[in-house]
């Protein structure tokens, strides 16, 4: 029996994790308040403030956040001159960019003055959720903590016999480290897989770092993926670890490998094959020891035939392939996840806990899901938050038209625009038509990515700013 003397020296030895504490820094009101939230939600105590100048004097003042959120574009002192200032006095304290705009200039400066993370508003919960975990905190309120890896993902994926096919394969593999390669559409649910082969391993004690390949410019991930050292590029002031190395001992999930360069191809097919790479602006081979898990929404076969991917890299990737079927052909889930969403969001947003109607049941029986797994979840948030249904009832029951309907309807264009040949200027002729398919191309991907008008942007290769005045150009409503 231990001692009560053994049992104080345990005490002092293992000291309760106190909440963490964020300091949230943004000029606008009402997005301070919706970011303080966000953290308070997610176990942390809050301290705000609305200018970057005021937040330095607050750290100066001896307060002590575990992470700094930080905006760029502020009045006064702004992100950047804020951001250099707490790497220079507190090189230890993570600091999570946040900003309206998107440039890779700004994204690549931030990250070289030593940020830890850039989000891009209006950004997602779940991207959020990354960036905290990639600091090591695990969203309770037990504080932050060494180990990246997460808990095992929710039961409710794995009912459909197309899913438990999967889930055997991934025990099947467990033992090993063979690289996986996971496929499917957008919102499909790859990361729940990848996270359930790091989970079952025999690595599952090990991190499992995320990077998605298609969220930064070529020379930052470079930067992300494989570190950098002291005097690498403008702005390095020390040797900074990659995530390769960061997920040593684990596994490193490649979210959109089809997104990555050709020179990257390259450097990541060396690690594969000798484990070993160099940091950038480095000449000493760095070894590790990871687990290769990537997912894509693209085809890497038709990839490889355009020349786009590395055929030898490719076949590296592809010793395991796990194909995700879309949501539409795994329904028996679609009950289960509509309550865990339910379940989720009422809790998060103190909400009411809403019943849904038998109309609601139904439309979401015979809907298609073009985004998926989180198109489903979008729509039980928007019900959850905005306490009813009408929005989310269009949206399902809105007829959706086939292929073969809509390329019907550009053939009677084209019919029309051949009757009136020569009534209409050429511009216009082809103003009309490229309207017709920017509609199509874009309402495709709006529904694919669940009305994530970011990551849709994204897809398509155009700015933020650019699909806004597009959708409204094009008449494109969500309802």
């Amino acid at each position: 029996m231990k001692s009560a003397e053994q049992d104080r020296v345990k005490s002092k030895r293992e000291p309760a994790l106190r909440r963490p504490r964020a300091l949230v820094v943004d000029d606008a009101d009402g997005m301070r308040a919706y970011l303080a939230t966000l953290f308070e939600t997610r176990g942390f105590d809050v301290d705000t403030c609305d200018d970057g100048g005021r937040a330095l004097r607050l750290l100066e003042n001896g307060a002590d956040p575990d992470v700094v959120l930080l905006d760029v574009r502020m009045p006064r002192t702004d992100g950047l001159a804020s951001l250099e200032k707490i790497r220079s006095s507190w090189p230890d304290l993570p600091v999570l960019m946040i900003s309206a705009e998107g440039k890779a200039e700004t994204i690549v400066q931030a990250m070289q003055l030593g940020a830890a993370d850039y989000l891009t508003k209006p950004f997602e919960e779940a991207e959020l959720d990354a960036a905290l975990l990639r600091l090591g905190f695990n969203g309770s309120s037990r504080g932050r903590e060494t180990d990246t890896a997460v808990a095992e993902p929710s039961g409710t994926v794995w009912v459909s016999p197309s899913m438990r096919d999967i889930r055997s394969v991934v025990e099947q593999i467990g033992d090993t480290d063979v690289t996986v390669l996971i496929q499917g559409e957008s919102g499909a649910g790859k990361e729940v897989v990848a996270r359930e082969v790091h989970s079952v391993s025999t690595r599952s004690r090990g991190p499992f770092i995320k990077v998605n390949c298609a969220a930064l410019p070529t020379e930052l991930l470079e930067s992300e993926l494989f570190g950098y050292e002291k005097g690498a590029f403008t702005g390095a002031h020390g040797r900074k670890q990659g995530k390769f190395e960061l997920a040593s001992g684990g596994t490193i999930f490649l979210d959109e490998i089809g997104e990555m360069c050709p020179s990257l191809q390259a450097k990541l097919l060396q690690v594969l094959q000798d484990g070993e790479f160099t940091r950038l602006g480095g000449n000493r081979e760095v070894r590790v020891d990871v687990r290769v898990v990537c997912a894509t929404n693209r085809s890497l076969v038709d990839m490889v035939a355009a020349g786009d991917f590395r055929e030898d890299l490719y076949f590296r990737l592809n010793v395991v392939a796990i194909d995700i079927p879309p949501l539409r052909e795994r329904r028996e889930e679609v009950p289960l996840l509509v309550e865990t969403f339910l379940n989720r969001y009422t809790i998060l947003y103190e909400r009411p806990r809403h019943v849904l109607s038998q109309r609601m049941i139904a439309g979401l029986a015979d809907y298609g899901f073009p985004g998926n797994v989180r198109e489903l979840e979008n729509m039980i948030k928007r019900i959850v938050v905005l306490e009813n249904e009408e929005g989310v009832l269009a949206e399902v029951e809105r007829p959706q038209s086939s292929r073969s309907e809509r390329r019907a309807q550009l053939d009677a264009m084209l019919d029309e625009i051949e009757e009136t040949a020569g009534e209409l200027p050429l511009r216009e002729v082809g103003r009309r038509f490229a309207m017709e398919v920017e509609r199509e191309a874009i309402s495709h991907m709006l529904h694919k990515t669940g009305w994530n008008r970011k990551q849709a942007a994204s897809r398509l290769g155009v700015s933020y700013k650019t699909l806004l005045h597009k959708i409204r150009e094009c008449g494109i409503d969500a309802a």
